[in-house]
């Protein structure tokens, strides 16, 4: 099997280097070599393993009739979208770690893989070099899942993190996560809960078969969280986190979103620190079942991605409908404001006032003529009303499972 890799960055270069680090070992465990053939990047690839592999473009790719599978690393839905549906109706078949087309495009792309029988896989979109998509597709196939959710990014877990060790403020620790490399020159998509809403999306794609808008997910970042908000949280025996979350609600909805969360400190999410991920999934015979590991980097991303290339060929490159959903609208989706839920509120009261309001809130702090409570079982869209222009800082709610 002779691929091609789209994009020679962080990821697509993490892999080929993965792959002739490891190809013996590759080839003894597959039953054939695989080696990459062709690098499409406009960067000068001199000193690198893709030097002399530089192809004049995807034209020259597909009209090679040795290559069976396309590697797309380029991220985005400009290029990649084009190269992916190219290849794709050539009747190549596709790895990507691009969770942002998967989002966006997933459920037109995972049509044509079906039409052309061919194998469109994307296991590193969510948690890169760990496992996550495999095994709730398959692994869990007997299971009604009800429930994903976890720690989708690992710039904001880190921030995060360092807040509640430090008590610092989002923008120091930001500051320092940037300096560090953990967080970009523009980490917006991280900060403000983009680039988790991408992989809550394909998350709840995957667990309830239908495509899942980003555009119509409710995702909130980081960037209003205040040292208060930890302290009133560890206070109340929390964690902040910023969780995505993808579950089926009791009515038969599914409620897709991203905010920070509080996290009771004896959950296992509560420990997963610094730059790692984690997702939990819930379902009916297995419980909860939780995945961890790094999130990002170039050799566990890699692995992801030699991960996908080696399933596809070891399947003969066929569609694999058990990782696959369909596009029919966004009427299954649940407005987050119609249910109740717990929450952390700050607000510039008595909290004789925020009782009187919601009966059985419970009281954390009173100083400064602020007051710091949980309220219980509240509808969102309630709560949100009520604190409009009276919060300290947006309320954060508390997870549950």
């Amino acid at each position: 099997m002779k691929i091609a890799i789209a994009g020679y960055g962080v990821v697509g270069r993490g892999a080929h280097e993965l792959l002739l680090k490891n190809h013996a070992a590759i080839a003894a465990r597959l039953g054939e070599e695989l080696t990459v053939k062709y690098v499409l990047d406009p960067k000068d690839l001199t000193g690198t393993p893709g030097e002399g592999l530089k192809a004049a473009g995807i034209g020259e790719v597909l009209a090679d009739p040795e290559i069976g599978l396309l590697v797309e690393a380029i991220g985005g839905v400009g290029a990649a979208y084009d190269y992916v549906r190219a290849a794709l109706e050539s009747g190549r078949s596709v790895v990507t770690p691009n969770k942002q087309l998967i989002a966006e495009k997933g459920a037109e792309l995972l049509a044509l893989a079906k039409e052309k029988d061919a194998a469109l896989l994307f296991e590193p979109a969510v948690a890169g070099g760990t496992p996550v998509l495999w095994p709730i597709a398959h692994c869990l196939a007997a299971n009604e899942l009800d429930l994903a959710a976890g720690i989708l990014n690992g710039t904001t877990n880190y921030i995060l993190t360092k807040m509640v060790a430090e008590g610092a403020d989002f923008a120091a620790t930001l500051a320092d996560a940037q300096r560090l490399g953990y967080a970009e020159a523009d980490p917006t998509a991280d900060i403000e809960g983009i680039d988790a809403c991408r992989k809550a999306c394909i998350l709840a794609d995957l667990l309830f078969g239908r495509h899942t808008d980003p555009e119509k997910v409710f995702a909130q970042g980081i960037t209003k969280i205040t040292a208060g908000d930890v302290a009133a949280a560890d206070q109340a025996g929390f964690v902040v986190k910023l969780i995505g979350q993808a579950r089926k609600m009791p009515d038969g909805k599914v409620l897709c979103l991203v905010t920070p969360a509080l996290i009771g400190k004896g959950h296992p999410l509560a420990a997963v620190n610094d730059v790692f991920n984690a997702v939990m999934v819930h379902g009916n015979g297995v419980g909860e079942v939780m995945f961890y590991g790094r999130g990002a980097g170039d050799l566990p991303t890699g692995s992801a991605v030699l991960g996908d290339v080696i399933e596809a060929v070891r399947t003969g490159c066929r569609y694999d409908p058990m990782m696959s959903w369909t596009d029919c609208g966004s009427d299954h989706l649940a407005d987050r404001r119609d249910y109740a839920i717990d929450a952390l509120c700050r607000v510039k009261e008595p909290f004789a006032g925020l009782a009187a309001r919601f009966p059985g809130a419970a009281c954390i702090w009173e100083r400064d003529g602020e007051t710091a409570a949980l309220v219980h079982g509240v509808p969102e869209g309630e709560l949100e009303d009520y604190l409009a222009g009276r919060a300290v800082s947006p309320y954060i709610r508390v997870f549950a499972r």
